[in-house]
């Protein structure tokens, strides 16, 4: 990129936004709204490789970067999400150096002739990936770790408890750890949290845009309920 590589070189925060739905129309809304990227879930939800290039289209004419979450860590897959021109990756279940690895090599494999203008995000979701983070951490190719809240509280025992005092030490651990290691750190954040960890370290930020329609919309009902 890569516009996003760029502004995480600079120390500043990167947005990122799930649309919640796989419409070009809210990629490019969320573009104009001034936010640096579209997320793209293929982990989770019904979305075809057609609409991931037309919502990869939508991004480029809103002026803004696609990350996409492919459901596993898989070459062949992968390949073909990245051949639909998408700006970067987010691989869930990055369990060890290994893992971050093969990730690497898929992409330098499928983009030999410019393998770093893609962003390249490993997610860390467990117990085994944060015993495994200097590991991780070093494999050269791998620009910044994630941490999804929701995902990290499931497998260490505390499921529906993001905010878990034990969890929230262990994201406190893992934004220590990879700023020392002079890599960039992204979190799933909410409104409480948001600022909070930013002060901490975190560099990317990602929100769904359900959230703005459940704020805006709560909002707008104290204007017209008596």
């Amino acid at each position: 990129m890569n516009k996003v590589k760029e502004k995480l070189g600079r120390g500043e925060t990167v947005v990122m936004v799930n649309p919640n739905y796989p419409s070009p129309g809210i990629v490019e809304f969320i573009g104009k709204l001034g936010f640096d990227v579209a997320f793209i879930d293929a982990e989770h939800g019904p979305i075809g490789m057609e609409r991931i290039e037309d919502m990869v289209r939508a991004a480029k004419v809103a002026g803004i970067s696609t990350v996409l979450r492919p459901a596993e860590n898989n070459r062949p897959l992968i390949v073909r999400y990245l051949d639909r021109g998408v700006d970067g990756l987010m691989v869930p279940h990055v369990d060890t150096a290994q893992d971050a690895e093969r990730i690497v090599e898929t992409v330098r494999y499928a983009r030999f002739q410019n393998p770093e203008d893609t962003l390249v995000i490993a997610m860390i979701e467990s117990p085994e990936a944060i015993n495994n983070l200097d590991g991780i951490l070093a494999v050269d190719g791998i620009d910044m770790v994630f941490i999804g809240p929701s995902d990290l509280s499931q497998t260490m025992g505390y499921p529906g408890q993001p905010k878990h005092p034990e969890v929230a030490a262990a994201m406190d651990g893992i934004i220590a750890k990879a700023l020392a290691a002079g890599k960039p750190v992204g979190a799933a954040v909410d409104w409480d949290n948001t600022r909070p960890l930013i002060e901490k370290g975190v560099r990317y930020v990602y929100i769904h845009a359900n959230r703005f329609l459940e704020s805006g919309g709560a909002a707008f009902q104290t204007l017209v309920t008596p």
